[in-house]
């Protein structure tokens, strides 16, 4: 029989760095930049983030560390690492005009470059013979749960047994959403996405708006490479182990018609779909476990022909993303 209790918990842990590389592009593409950096830029948050818990990790036992400053110190390098590459896609493409799809797959390789490069001077470092660095203490502080997950059965288990980056990632989907369709900052951000040249005679500030959008999804986004390492892969990082997850990821935006808070369960979804073929049984036929494989790449496929069928308005991507505004053409 198939084990749901054990099979939904590592479903959800696998799609919540989807579901922050998800959430930071929406509001990034709310604003009509479309990022296709956020593989990067998930991959340039995960390694900040490892870079500093190294340093404060190293030479220190479980006991001799302080849980909150080994929360912070990562927490805030990835935050930073992001937002730097945040700026940068801004700089190039609101500031210098420059072309919003190379410039974000140009984003993406400098960030696997980059990640891959102190990754592995990091483990030169470390002296470790095997080609990866595992943070341990920094990892357990990290995938703490509440301790009556553990006595509430298979309630407990599919519901409090993540760490705190699961919730946080959860509550700012929904916020984002809010944000997005109740208040007026998400409105002229809306603007901005559909009508840039309105929202500017308007008096809304697209420059600003984009730059601010932009930074805060880079953010996002980030946090979903940290999470990654120090709560899915237990604290370990080897280099070019993110595969594909930043593409899904915008693949995931598509697939929720641009509303973080439809992300939630997709991204969970999603999440499912990269993992099925290890709790469905093949046997030694290992043409049937590829095929299993290929499950979320052929729901990708299926979304954007389907998604690109729909003819409803609030069903189409902002009608300003990916073109460049010109101020003096208004």
């Amino acid at each position: 029989m198939f084990d749901f209790i054990t099979f939904i918990p590592r479903a959800v842990m696998q799609g919540i760095p989807l579901l922050f590389g998800s959430t930071g592009e929406t509001l990034t593409e709310k604003s009509g930049n479309l990022n296709l950096g956020i593989p990067g830029i998930m991959y340039v948050g995960g390694i900040c983030g490892v870079i500093g818990s190294f340093f404060y990790e190293a030479g220190k036992s479980a006991a001799e560390m302080n849980a909150f400053l080994a929360i912070l110190i990562p927490l805030l390098c990835c935050l930073l690492g992001s937002l730097l590459m945040g700026l940068l896609y801004c700089f190039l493409t609101v500031t210098l005009r420059a072309n919003q799809n190379v410039t974000g797959l140009a984003l993406t390789t400098f960030g696997v470059g980059f990640g891959n490069f102190f990754g592995g001077s990091l483990i030169k470092l470390s002296g470790s013979e095997l080609p990866s660095i595992i943070l341990t203490n920094t990892s357990n502080i990290f995938r703490r749960h509440l301790a009556v997950g553990d006595s509430t059965g298979a309630f407990g288990k599919l519901f409090l047994s993540y760490g705190f980056l699961a919730y946080l990632a959860v509550l700012i989907a929904l916020a984002a959403a809010r944000v997005l369709n109740r208040t007026r900052t998400g409105l002229h951000l809306r603007a901005v996405g559909e009508s840039p040249n309105t929202a500017d005679a308007a008096g809304v500030n697209v420059s600003r708006y984009k730059y601010a959008a932009t930074c805060i999804g880079s953010m996002i986004a980030g946090l979903g490479g940290l999470y990654y390492v120090m709560d899915y892969a237990s604290g370990m990082w080897t280099n070019n182990a993110f595969g594909d997850r930043g593409w899904l990821a915008i693949a995931l935006v598509i697939f929720t018609v641009w509303r973080p808070n439809v992300g939630v369960l997709a991204s969970f979804l999603f999440g499912g779909l990269y993992i099925l073929h290890m709790y469905i049984p093949s046997g030694m036929n290992l043409a049937v476990k590829e095929l299993y494989k290929m499950a979320p790449y052929v729901v990708t496929i299926v979304v954007l022909v389907l998604s690109s069928m729909r003819n409803k308005r609030e069903n189409q991507p902002p009608a300003s993303l990916g073109l460049p505004y010109f101020r003096e053409e208004r």
